[in-house]
């Protein structure tokens, strides 16, 4: 069935009440915390860190703001209440509208933050006057829903301005990847999240409401391994759940088929909607997640270990012969 993709009255109430701005029928816009830390120069994300990204200028946006087809146990999105749709692309907004509009709602969120007295002025007016520089398509919902995704990312690449596309998917979409590389519109950065060892833990993890969840999961992790672009492995580590060091080898092999550029293994935050499914004690310290990530190194015989940062419970990964620099340079590199 082909639905109309619109924001319910109750999805619009929660989206607003948590400082989204909105974007036509189904997309959004957010100034994450880290962004409101770099307008006030007390810290950057550690994308900006690891990629060198801009975080002052990081739009972080989705055109499927309320859509996805798992219901991962440790998103810390309202995922309750969000359903698979199958769009067709007479039903939803233009790139070109979605773009327009996450540029102005972006621009209302940050002259927010531009009247503060620790702002750091310059950034804040560059952060407002200028085109995002960065396009982080993973705010929340499924990005590969929407089926003009393709045209998004070109829209985005033609400006001057971008130097970076992230997408962040679950993979749950293969034939969208085979069509963004047909059609020569693949991000800069293109984001798998893998947070299970095998079909069992992936049922009780992630939750997929699709049959075959678990082997789309797997088709798009070989079809990475063909994408020109730089790709990354996004492993969220949550203490007592998926973190068997039993698994670790599985966790390698899974990892390798993608032939990923990056692996980022991310301890889980108990926060937002999350707290209602997991307690305090899944969310792992720093120290537990570089412990883990001494032993998991082992098992990855293709990866070494380049970078972490404390705040953000991260390790980071990158494969041995992969031919990026970590810190990008521009839309295509």
């Amino acid at each position: 069935m082909t639905d109309k993709l619109t924001l319910t009255p109750i999805a619009k109430k929660k989206f607003l009440n948590a400082h989204y701005g909105l974007v036509g029928e189904h997309s959004g816009v957010e100034i994450c915390g880290w962004t409101k830390k770099a307008l006030r120069g007390k810290g950057v994300c550690y994308k900006q860190k690891f990629y060198g990204v801009d975080c002052h200028r990081c739009c972080q946006m989705s055109p499927a703001l309320a859509w996805c087809q798992e219901s991962c146990i440790f998103c810390w999105r309202p995922m309750e209440w969000m359903r698979k749709s199958k769009i067709g692309k007479e039903t939803v907004d233009s790139p070109a509208k979605i773009i327009t509009g996450c540029v102005d709602e972006r621009k209302k969120l940050v002259s927010g933050i531009k009247g503060a007295h620790d702002a750091d002025k310059r950034l804040c007016e560059e952060s407002f006057l200028k085109f995002p520089s960065h396009w982080a398509i993973s705010l929340s919902g499924e990005p590969t829903i929407y089926p003009k995704l393709d045209e998004l990312i070109t829209q985005l690449r033609k400006n001057p301005e971008v130097r970076s596309i992230f997408l962040v998917t679950n993979g749950q979409e293969p034939k969208m990847f085979e069509k963004l590389a047909k059609k020569d519109a693949l991000p800069t950065q293109l984001y798998l999240s893998v947070d299970a060892a095998n079909k069992e833990m992936f049922g009780r993890v992630n939750r997929s409401i699709l049959k075959d969840g678990w082997e789309r999961l797997n088709k798009t992790l070989e079809l990475m391994a063909k994408l020109k672009c730089r790709r990354v492995i996004r492993f969220t580590l949550i203490k007592g759940l998926n973190d068997d060091e039993k698994l670790m080898n599985d966790y390698a092999k899974l990892f390798e088929k993608s032939k990923a550029d990056f692996i980022e293994v991310k301890g889980y935050m108990f926060l937002g909607e999350s707290r209602k499914r997991l307690k305090f004690e899944n969310m792992p310290m720093h120290e537990y997640v570089e412990e883990w990530c001494k032993k998991f190194e082992k098992h990855l015989k293709e990866y070494k270990w380049i970078n972490d940062d404390r705040l953000s419970r991260i390790v980071l990964f990158k494969r041995k012969d992969s031919k990026y620099e970590n810190v990008i340079r521009s839309a295509r590199s």
